[in-house]
């Protein structure tokens, strides 16, 4: 599943404020003053319109508590960095893992002596 960099920080919104109570409930304006905390100043309506996207690739649930809407991660990081992986090996190394494997300790090799 592909996500934006501002997706990931969504995601990486709520995954640290569901850390301590994974039964938290998050609004939107929750996610918009966690980021503006973290120098990520964004509009609300813009905030909302990536959370739907999130919404509608499945990866977040919104539901209703009285007139309020708030919103759930439908997985956690590890299993979101599993898929993102697993999709990365399929695009870039036609699913072959060992073949990704020898590229990134490669890459880790050059940018370790850089």
């Amino acid at each position: 599943m592909v996500c934006g960099s501002l997706e990931i920080e969504i995601l990486n919104t709520f995954w640290n404020l569901t850390e301590a109570d994974e039964d938290v409930d998050i609004s939107i304006q929750d996610v918009v003053d966690n980021l503006s905390q973290n120098g990520i100043e964004r509009a609300y309506t813009t905030i909302k319109t990536v959370m739907d996207r999130l919404v509608s690739k499945s990866i977040l649930v919104r539901y209703k508590v009285g007139k309020k809407f708030f919103y759930k991660t439908t997985m956690d990081k590890r299993e979101m960095a599993l898929d993102m992986l697993h999709e990365f090996t399929n695009n870039f190394f036609n699913g072959n893992y060992a073949d990704m494997m020898h590229f990134v300790e490669h890459e880790m090799d050059e940018l370790l002596v850089k």
